[in-house]
């Protein structure tokens, strides 16, 4: 999919000056928000960017502070599972 954006010029050349690849810096926008928000994972960002292993994509994303959503009820399931998993 295309998406063509429409930046006024001014803000343009600001980018510009401040990015070298203004199309690139929006793809990355769109993955980390996108990863961000739950509506695609780390491998469609990782794809969606062109990285080519699970290395790149979460150095990618970890500098954008776009962190997985781990919590500590998380855990305790991820322990719990395993602990039920041995005793069978």
């Amino acid at each position: 999919m295309t998406v063509p954006l429409d930046i006024p010029e001014d803000i343009e050349r600001r980018l510009r000056a401040e990015w070298s690849d203004v199309p690139r810096r929006a793809l990355e926008a769109v993955a980390i928000e996108g990863y961000r928000s739950k509506a695609i994972t780390a491998e469609d960002a990782g794809r969606l960017l062109g990285l080519s292993s699970r290395w790149e994509i979460d150095e990618f994303l970890s500098r954008a502070k776009a962190y997985f959503d781990y919590t500590v009820d998380d855990l305790a399931e991820d322990v719990e599972a395993i602990r039920s998993a041995r005793r069978r």
